[in-house]
């Protein structure tokens, strides 16, 4: 099992204990919100191209209506069978591609968007594949607009180059809380050693892809 797959599984079980209305990371969804997003992401190409043009938006919001009126168990089951035969990305090694990164994000937002979260202890094979992240394309792209240079370090690993440029400002954390950092999000366990004023610059830099 990869680790879109694990996350998916572990994401629509957490989706049946948390209910269909519990915060999220994501400003504006609750658990409901993200679960359509991630049906639409899947299941509907207009609607996923709507969320990003504003001219297609009208797809987007039937979609949401459609998915909205159907029993909550039912979208976390549909969910859970990940992409219908159609979408290349549920193809062998694309699944891990373009949803590894997905699942885990998301997943995280619906954990660490309830009260006392902790970071997970991963398994070797998970760990790996979440460093494996750090290091790709995506991973530089999330800091493309920073002003100041930024590196990761991954405890026992040698640092990762995300964006060259003086001063430098070194991200120090486990790689599920580095590609949560990326992403934008907050809630996680990461330490920005540098110069103080690039520090400051760094957390005013819009984050993601």
């Amino acid at each position: 099992m990869n680790i879109a797959q694990s996350e998916r599984a572990a994401l629509a079980d957490l989706f049946v204990t948390l209910g269909p209305d519990q915060p999220t990371l994501c400003e504006g969804w609750d658990t409901q919100d993200l679960l359509i997003h991630l049906l639409i992401r899947e299941r509907s190409p207009l609607g996923a191209v709507g969320a990003r043009v504003s001219a297609l938006k009208g797809f987007t919001d039937k979609a949401s209506t459609d998915y909205a009126a159907k029993p909550w168990n039912d979208l976390i089951e549909e969910y859970r069978s990940g992409p219908p035969a159609w979408n290349p990305t549920g193809w062998g090694k694309l699944d891990e591609l373009a949803n590894g990164g997905e699942m885990f994000i998301h997943h995280e937002d619906a954990r660490r968007g309830q009260v006392g979260w902790e970071p997970r202890s991963y398994d070797p094979q998970t760990a790996a594949e979440l460093a494996k992240m750090i290091s790709s394309p995506l991973a530089r792209l999330a800091v493309r607009s920073s002003p100041v240079g930024v590196v990761a370090e991954i405890p026992g690993s040698e640092p990762i180059t995300l964006k060259k440029g003086e001063p430098v400002v070194t991200l120090v954390g486990e790689p599920g809380e580095l590609l949560l950092w990326l992403s934008g999000r907050d809630a996680c366990k990461v330490e920005l050693r540098g110069d103080e004023d690039a520090v400051a610059t760094l957390h005013r830099v819009k984050r993601g892809v």
